[in-house]
């Protein structure tokens, strides 16, 4: 053994400490995490132990590790470090992430699944020593920051999916910017005339036909820029000018009654189920091995979705055989079938960007028709109040595919849809990347995390394996 590494136990070379009790009616509002078994459950404005911090879960759910990097208040259903005895806080993260499963099997609960830190601290491990220590926690943050900055880029991209969807089809916003531009147009015409171009009356400008006028406003609706950035993007840019104009064109002027109330002039209202394919799932026997003994079909439940920072769905915690596919009446379904939880809870939502069979707790939609599965997703966003109103149920809340099918969508043109498609396809296929990315990393992590605490691989070896993973495929 490397005189790097010495046999110690977790006593010695730290304390635990059981968290503190807080209910939801005692907690004001702030801005200081409560981190319970199951990571941050809530928000208070008092601190009790300051950053950094590592929890580990103590009730509830055995095993979870969480890294603190600000002030926060770790809850009764915790242990949490309270002195690190000089040793690197990011380190011992680290060291308890890897200690997961030990931890799980040492539950001494009742009727709740409990940890006691007594029986934690004799634990015998083997230890570096501190510079080593600062090696290790390097070589494994870079992969996690890595990743943090993949999911915090595919937030924004799906924050600009949403927003766009929300801005064309939800608040009608190129629609209004028309109509309020028609408006302003002849308010300025001493004669309503749509063809000439005439004056206004005070500063002597000489305003574009109407369609133009509407146009430019309908651009402005839709990019964000003002006029005069517009101006400078036909001469800068000119291809990116008329793309955003032809989007523009796509756009009505005018809006229309509906039993919706008024939508964009052209659209109409039907129901989504006859716009989609809505099937549900099952799951084959678990008593069965012939199910699920070493199966490669993904299967998927729920509980994929609930851990899923981003809404893509690349891969599943467990997998059916082929025997096990065959009791599952919806089959293996498409890649980029829309996903939504119908129970416990209600809305968890990815695209499956593998082919999936799914278990009884979904809706899943394949969409064969007009509707593109990006398009859908966000309509599910953006309607999920509406969708949990038609749950029903005394345990849990569901809701049945029979309520789903009738909810009323507004049908946008098939123009509109492709164009609005075009834009988010490229959206979701860099977060899919950026996913796909993370899990590989995660995984380099998880496989040298153990080679590193036992001193199995050496730092410089680890550093060459972070090198060659970097390092582009020959081609």
């Amino acid at each position: 053994m490397s005189t790097e590494y010495f046999k110690t136990t977790i006593g010695t070379q730290l304390t635990l400490q059981r968290g503190f009790d807080i209910t939801r009616k005692q907690q004001q509002p702030g801005t200081v995490p409560v981190v319970s078994s199951g990571g941050v459950s809530s928000f208070h404005n008092e601190a009790r132990v300051a950053a950094p911090g590592v929890v580990l879960g103590r009730k509830g759910s055995l095993g979870t590790t969480f890294l603190l990097q600000e002030d926060f208040w770790p809850h009764d259903t915790t242990l949490w470090v309270k002195d690190f005895k000089d040793n690197n806080p990011v380190f011992v993260y680290y060291f308890f992430l890897n200690m997961s499963d030990v931890l799980k099997k040492m539950d001494v609960g009742a009727a709740n699944p409990a940890l006691n830190r007594n029986h934690v601290h004799p634990i015998e491990v083997l230890w570096p020593v501190r510079h080593v220590q600062d090696q290790i926690a390097e070589i494994l943050s870079a992969l996690d920051r890595k990743a943090a900055n993949n999911h915090q880029i595919s937030q924004t991209l799906e924050q600009m999916a949403q927003a766009i969807f929300k801005s064309w089809f939800v608040d009608f916003e190129p629609v209004k910017a028309k109509i309020a531009a028609r408006e302003q147009w002849l308010a300025l015409q001493p004669v309503a005339d749509a063809t000439s171009p005439v004056c206004y009356a005070d500063e002597g400008e000489l305003l574009p036909d109407l369609n133009t006028w509407m146009n430019l406003a309908a651009m402005q609706a839709i990019s964000g820029k003002s006029r005069d950035e517009l101006t400078r993007l036909q001469a800068e840019q000119p291809e990116q000018y008329a793309e955003l104009r032809a989007t523009a064109e796509l756009f009505p002027s005018a809006m229309q009654e509906s039993e919706l109330g008024e939508i964009p002039e052209g659209g109409y209202v039907t129901q989504i189920g006859d716009e989609v394919t809505v099937v549900g799932g099952g799951t084959p026997s678990t008593k069965n091995p012939d199910f699920w003994q070493n199966g490669e079909i993904n299967w998927t439940s729920p509980k994929d979705l609930s851990n899923l920072a981003d809404k893509v769905l690349v891969e599943t915690e467990r997998k059916v055989t082929e025997a096990g596919l065959g009791k599952i009446s919806s089959g293996l379904l498409p890649v980029d079938t829309v996903l939504m939880s119908s129970r416990a809870p209600v809305g968890y939502l990815a695209l499956a960007k593998i082919p999936v069979a799914v278990n009884q707790g979904y809706i899943a939609m394949k969409c064969e028709k007009a509707l593109s599965p990006e398009f859908v997703i966000q309509w599910c966003a953006a309607h999920m109040d509406e969708i949990k109103s038609r749950a029903s149920g005394t345990t849990f809340a569901e809701i049945s595919k029979k309520n789903f099918k009738i909810i009323p969508v507004v049908m946008p043109t098939e123009s509109l849809i492709s164009i609005y498609s075009k834009q988010a396809s490229s959206l979701y296929k860099a977060i899919e990347n950026n996913v796909r990315e993370s899990d590989t990393l995660a995984k380099l992590r998880d496989s040298l995390l153990p080679k590193l605490l036992s001193g199995e691989l050496s730092i410089s070896n680890a550093e060459d394996q972070l090198a060659e993973e970097a390092e582009p495929a020959n081609v």
